[in-house]
């Protein structure tokens, strides 16, 4: 036995479930597609259940208790009578659950210690005709199912401890890491664990794995797994590049040195104020920090709308000379555009170029135009036309606090909060926000593969 197989040895030890685990599961979930079952019966309308996800497949880590439970419904169903059915199934087998959202919404709650998910979908004839994004679910574990047994289960759960320890697993749009489903195509893909990292390593993307091999279309992005029960869909279409590169990273560095240590997420120390403020006093930078109260949205509509938003801001400041070295967006019970700049303030003129002198007509129309203002100038420097105007906004916080910053590219939810009201915090003042995001800023002021 060399080092990477003995440490994946203690590690699955620790995160593959036992056979005590996976007993408890399996009688909680039974139970609870039974109750499904029976309150589906009771519907006007044909229906019938299923248990998806890692749970239904035996690739879950040890300590997870999420079981998934989806009833489907005929496809001729109204999306509102699908709704209304679902939802009086998931409050019969859950009644002390609640409703949540994603496409449509379902019920959520506890069942014996499990967290439990009953979802409605419709019963479509297969993945490529679905109505709903939830619909293709059942086919996924259909597939999966059928191909994994008890050793590559063991190696898909192992590959989840580690994606799960890097920090780069989970498809919601805040984390845009490595899905159960992509986990499991990618493992069975490479052959296991190990085959997977080994690859992984050499990546260089685009990486393109299409397992059936019926892809109807070309995908511009780092990672294509084609699903297989869909020939339109790359299953790794939300995985961002940066994640890619993260898994680069730490495949070969595992590889190289093996650690049961790679499998334990790090959840860093909250930085506190003071801590803060010795990061700036070294840095000598300036940041900047737009706070709101956060829009009452579920993360996966709130975290794109803030990464659009932090786009547009970053992007003016740029184009104005303020120089972001770095910046952050961070999410609580108030939300905040953390902007990291290089230079907080300009000169009160800026230089302004116009035409070459003997370009006729646009020429004279640059020099007529200032002739007659405020500027220094025009005057000819080199071939050209040139003034030094007022600037709009000398300072980062100047611009930051006026009408400007509602002018860039937002997320509708974002503009509409601003507009509401906001607080600008400059320099030593940002590390108020320790209070509240003491865990991104440690990660943020120490950062990590």
């Amino acid at each position: 036995m060399d080092e990477f197989e003995a440490v994946t040895e203690e590690v699955a030890a620790r995160v593959v479930p036992d056979d005590a685990e996976r007993g408890r599961l399996a009688r909680t979930a039974a139970r609870v597609v039974a109750d499904a079952e029976a309150a589906a019966a009771d519907l006007p309308v044909e229906a019938d259940v299923v248990q998806v996800g890692s749970t239904a497949r035996g690739t879950w880590v040890s300590g997870d208790r999420d079981i998934d439970v989806f009833v489907r419904f005929p496809p001729e169903l109204p999306r509102r009578e699908l709704e209304r059915y679902g939802l009086a199934v998931g409050r019969a087998v859950l009644p002390d659950g609640h409703e949540e959202y994603a496409e449509h919404p379902y019920v959520k709650g506890t069942r014996e210690g499990f967290e439990v998910d009953l979802v409605p979908c419709y019963a479509v004839e297969d993945a490529t005709a679905i109505q709903s994004a939830v619909d293709r679910t059942p086919f996924h574990t259909a597939y999966l199912t059928e191909r994994l047994d008890d050793d590559s289960a063991r190696e898909v759960v192992l590959t989840k401890a580690f994606l799960k320890g890097v920090g780069v697993y989970g498809s919601d749009l805040r984390t845009r890491g490595f899905s159960g489903y992509l986990t499991e195509l990618l493992v069975l893909g490479y052959g296991g664990f190990r085959a997977f990292l080994e690859a992984a390593r050499d990546w260089h993307p685009p990486v393109e794995l299409d397992p059936e091999g019926h892809a109807a279309r070309g995908f511009d992005d780092p990672l294509v797994v084609v699903d297989p029960t869909d020939p339109e869909r790359n299953v790794a279409a939300v995985l961002s590049v940066g994640n890619v590169a993260r898994l680069v990273h730490h495949a070969r560095a595992f590889l190289d040195e093996p650690r049961a240590e790679a499998f334990e997420p790090r959840d860093p120390e909250p930085l506190d104020a003071d801590a803060m403020a010795a990061h700036l006093e070294r840095r000598g930078t300036t940041p900047f920090a737009v706070r709101f109260p956060a829009p009452d949205l579920v993360d996966d509509q709130l975290y794109p709308q803030l990464e659009k938003s932090l786009s547009g801001v970053v992007g003016e400041l740029d184009r104005r000379g303020f120089d972001v070295l770095r910046a952050a967006t961070f999410a609580d019970e108030t939300a905040v555009l953390f902007v990291e700049c290089e230079v907080a303030e300009r000169p009160r003129i800026a230089r302004h170029e116009g035409p070459p002198v003997w370009v006729g007509r646009h020429a004279t129309g640059f020099y007529d135009k200032y002739a007659d203002g405020d500027a220094y100038g025009p005057f000819v420097d080199g071939e050209r036309y040139v003034v030094e105007r007022e600037r709009g906004r000398a300072t980062a916080r100047e611009w930051l606090e006026s009408d400007d910053l509602l002018g860039v590219s937002l997320g509708v939810a974002v503009e509409e909060a601003l507009r509401d009201g906001y607080e600008v915090l400059e320099g030593r003042e940002t590390t108020a926000l320790a209070a509240e995001f003491g865990v991104e800023l440690a990660r943020y002021f120490d950062p990590r593969p």
